[in-house]
């Protein structure tokens, strides 16, 4: 079923609901419009600097849409999907608007022919027009369905604060395309990027790019594939080469297209990403408007048994009394699932906490013991970038650790209600890319370089005691105050003086880089877990009143039963039939909205059927 026709379907249900009688289910009905109106499949392509990603996306499409630089190229997000004609934006904040802040961004069309500029940091360096994202419309069948390929910037090395970043897109993603080139086999750090992927994204894929650079790629395919099986036996791996494709698509060769591997590529993305999208957009569908028709068909059903079997009716009234008063107790207290929540989120609260202390404090020990190995002032850069680098790391795994305990949660919660399958919230706890901002920069450290005139003074205050004392000690055998033997023993101690002032100032150093590693991982720590918990708390917020929904949408349908009832039973003999007959025409519309819900949840748990024996 396409999604003009589930559209035409919630239309329907919307007609059926009206206007005012029941706004929550106009709501959920509503929310099923928007969800069809944007039908987005978003797939991040994911990878380090330099290995093919921006390429890689223009081959795809056919079309020179993303930066491409033996330099870093991509510095802003860019979003390719369908559009005709073809065109481009950028999103900027809107003025007087924080940066970052959604609400506040702006949509600029721009040329087509410009947009490579405005995204690379060649031309817009570290990003320096404050550009949030880039979108571009292309007229191209891969496209079709909601396919977005989004190009992001370059994680560099796999273990730095713009890993973070990456990250946070990923709970959005439908899918991950993780791009390596095949000069090596893949890094630890691709590999631990690959896994916390796995952790956030429901479908993850690898793309051996520049294939037709090394000639030994196959081998690097070997290499991975064995990788990515330690990771997942179901992660598929596509070796390709954008620049035969592209060539491929000049001279209309299919040989040569196959050869570059992007059929394999685009099969996927169709059968995998697109279609497992789309079935889940059905099946999301499906289930409103199975809940919508059986809360419409309660209410029509008691009313209309009310009238057609007045005997009834007292029986009936007092069956759904009972149901009502059950669904009141359950809105009204909600005890068993209120509580788990609340002690859910405590808890959750609580072991985030300590798992970031944890994994800081771990942090702390090594760069402690490191700093205690040598004079950290000569390296203090690097040993910031290091310390940012483990710093990103850990808060990257404790926000995916807590997104995961957040999901669990709400599965927790849902096993509480009845109803055979409950929806879960949408939770977005992984998003930390703002996490560290508040973080200041690692203060500077004296490099502790002395040059050779301190180190003269240095040797004379404290020579010039062995100087006078052992001249005062040979002059009582009449030598001067200056002889041999004392300036000797003048270059003695001011050796030694030296050499106790190069300590001193070693260890002085080493203690003020512990002190500014303590503030920083404090800081940290404060800023982290202060956006952490306010998180937690948005989880338990959303968690809590989607939950409630559910039990006030269940109530509503058993009180509007028993007031429809109640009428049905104090109605005029006169008002009797036509309103019976309106009740039945009412109940037709929603028994065959009911019907074709069942129908597309069928189609969908069939075709998932036939998806699951066809890769088996």
């Amino acid at each position: 079923m396409t999604a003009g026709q589930l559209m035409k379907l919630v239309e329907q249900g919307l007609q059926l609901v009206g206007s005012g009688d029941r706004p929550d289910l106009r709501k959920r009905l509503e929310q099923a419009v928007g969800r069809l109106q944007d039908p987005s499949i978003r797939v991040i392509v994911v990878g380090e600097f330099k290995q093919g990603k921006s390429k890689l996306i223009n081959a795809l499409v056919n079309a020179p849409v993303c930066p491409v630089d033996d330099d870093i190229a991509t510095s802003v997000p860019t979003a390719v999907r369908y559009g005709d004609p073809a065109s481009a934006a950028i999103q900027v904040p809107a003025a007087g608007t924080p940066d970052g802040e959604e609400e506040g961004l702006e949509r600029r069309p721009v040329d087509l022919a410009e947009l490579p500029a405005l995204v690379s940091e060649q031309g817009n360096p570290g990003n320096s027009r404050k550009l949030t994202a880039a979108e571009v419309y292309l007229p191209r069948r891969v496209l079709t369905g909601g396919l977005t390929i989004i190009d992001s910037p370059g994680v560099g090395g796999m273990g730095s604060t713009h890993t973070l970043t990456t990250l946070t897109a990923l709970p959005t993603a439908d899918a991950v395309l993780l791009v390596s080139d095949a000069s090596q086999e893949y890094t630890e750090p691709e590999l631990r990027f690959l896994r916390k992927a796995m952790r956030i994204t429901p479908s993850v894929a690898a793309v051996l790019s520049k294939t037709d650079l090394y000639p030994d790629w196959r081998r690097v395919e070997a290499l991975d594939r064995a990788h990515l099986d330690h990771v997942a036996p179901d992660i598929p791996l596509f070796p390709v080469s954008a620049d035969l494709r592209l060539e491929a698509s000049r001279l209309q060769d299919n040989e040569l297209n196959a050869e570059s591997g992007y059929p394999g590529l685009v099969a996927h993305l169709r059968n995998e990403v697109v279609a497992k999208a789309q079935r889940l957009q059905r099946r999301s569908v499906s289930q409103d408007l199975l809940s919508v028709t059986a809360n419409l068909r309660l209410s029509l059903q008691s009313e209309l048994e009310a009238l057609e079997n007045p005997d009834g009716t007292p029986h009936m009234l007092e069956a759904l009394e009972q149901a009502k008063a059950e669904a009141d107790e359950l809105r009204k207290r909600s005890a068993r699932w209120q509580l788990t929540l609340s002690d859910g989120i405590n808890d959750l609260i609580a072991d985030m906490e300590y798992d970031l202390r944890d994994r800081l404090r771990r942090i702390q020990r090594e760069a402690e013991a490191a700093i205690d190995q040598g004079d950290p002032g000569p390296v203090w850069t690097e040993f910031s970038q290091w310390l940012e680098e483990c710093v990103a790391a850990a808060v990257s795994d404790t926000f995916v650790w807590t997104s995961e305990r957040s999901q669990w949660l709400a599965a927790q919660v849902a096993e509480h209600f009845a109803a055979d399958e409950v929806s879960l919230p949408v939770l977005h706890v992984s998003d930390a890319g703002d996490a560290l901002d508040p973080v200041d920069q690692m203060p500077g450290l004296d490099p502790g370089r002395v040059n050779p005139v301190q180190k003269v003074l240095i040797g004379m205050r404290g020579s010039y005691g062995g100087v006078l004392m052992f001249g005062l000690l040979t002059g009582i055998f009449g030598m001067a105050l200056i002889n041999p033997l004392s300036v000797g023993a003048g270059l003695l101690l001011g050796r030694k003086a030296y050499r106790e002032d190069k300590e001193a100032r070693l260890k002085r150093r080493q203690g003020e880089a512990k002190t500014l590693v303590r503030r920083q991982l404090d800081d940290v720590t404060f800023q982290v877990g202060k956006q952490l918990k306010d998180r937690l708390r948005l989880v338990q917020r959303t968690t809590r009143d989607h939950f409630t929904e559910i039990a006030d949408e269940y109530h509503r349908s058993l009180s509007d039963s028993v007031a429809a009832a109640q009428k049905a039973a104090n109605s005029y003999a006169q008002e009797k039939e036509g309103r019976i007959r309106d009740i039945r025409t009412e109940l037709k519309k929603v028994e065959a909205l009911h019907r074709a819900a069942e129908a597309i949840a069928a189609e969908v748990s069939a075709s998932g059927v036939r998806t699951a024996a066809g890769v088996g």
